[in-house]
């Protein structure tokens, strides 16, 4: 469990995550600050206190035991170039590069320009079965390393996702967690309306799954389900319970905000609320 020092700890720290996107996503007058906002909490617990995911990257001796770690939902890069910048791995000053032209923060990530990025994502549907190669691969070097992908419920949709749940339930990839970000919005709405997903929970375990549900926002229950999760005899999937644009009142449960930027008012009112 962790102490109360602790979490109020990570509290603090996913708020100045939340500032940060929604200044890169301001500074560069476009992005998707909706569901980077609704992951704040659980990608800050990862990384603070969850994955070993060192801050000096290649650097560190013991680089190839890393935890890997998979944005999925590649549209939320102002989260993930966030939180790269609040672990150490890249400066806090690149940040306002985010969608500048022949910046490195583009508006997905892109493997190979910045330090952290484990894989290219912004095609949705096909994280988990990058997670799913990239866990069967440590299986096979004997490599103890945990992958960690992280998805959005609307690209629960595509087809590719459920393959990728059956081929990791076939290949016992007790390495590889699934958190899956269930705001219950996408870019056209709500998730029910634009393609019901039912009991995402009994669906993955009828997949062969271990699963679990959360409050998203509970920094108590996102450590105990991930600790929990590493310790998993099978694939483990984690449904995280969210809200869209968490921590800006004008941005909560509204689907508009999905990928649009605040003018200088809208920021200006949005960072009074998370200081």
């Amino acid at each position: 469990m962790l102490t109360a020092q602790e979490i109020e700890n990570l509290k603090a720290s996913a708020k100045e995550v939340r500032r940060n996107i929604l200044k890169m996503v301001h500074n560069a007058k476009s992005g998707h600050p909706g569901g980077s906002l609704s992951g704040a909490d659980i990608l800050t617990v990862l990384y603070e206190k969850c994955l070993n995911i060192p801050s000096d990257w290649d650097k560190n001796p013991g680089f190839d035991k890393r935890d890997r770690f998979i944005l999925s939902k590649g549209h939320a890069s102002p989260l993930l170039y966030a939180i790269l910048a609040q672990h150490g791995i890249i400066p806090k000053n690149e940040l306002m590069t985010f969608r500048k032209i022949n910046s490195k923060l583009q508006g997905h990530p892109a493997y190979g320009y910045i330090q952290g990025i484990e894989t290219s994502t912004g095609s949705l549907g096909q994280g988990l079965s990058v997670g799913c190669g990239i866990a069967l691969g440590l299986k096979m070097d004997k490599n103890a390393a945990k992958v960690v992908v992280y998805l959005g419920d609307g690209e629960l949709q595509e087809g590719s996702c459920w393959e990728a749940f059956m081929q990791a339930s076939h290949r016992n990839l007790n390495n590889l967690i699934a958190i899956v970000d269930r705001n219950k919005l996408q870019i056209d709405g709500c998730t029910e309306n634009v393609m019901s997903l039912g009991d995402v929970s009994e669906k993955v375990k009828a997949f062969g799954w271990n699963v679990t549900e959360i409050d998203g926002h509970d920094i108590e229950e996102i450590y105990m389900a991930v600790e929990k999760a590493k310790k998993s005899n099978k694939p483990f999937a984690i449904i995280a319970h969210t809200i869209k644009g968490k921590g800006v009142s004008f941005m909560e449960n509204q689907a508009g905000w999905h990928g649009k930027a605040p003018n200088d008012e809208q920021l200006e009112q949005a960072i009074k609320e998370l200081e």
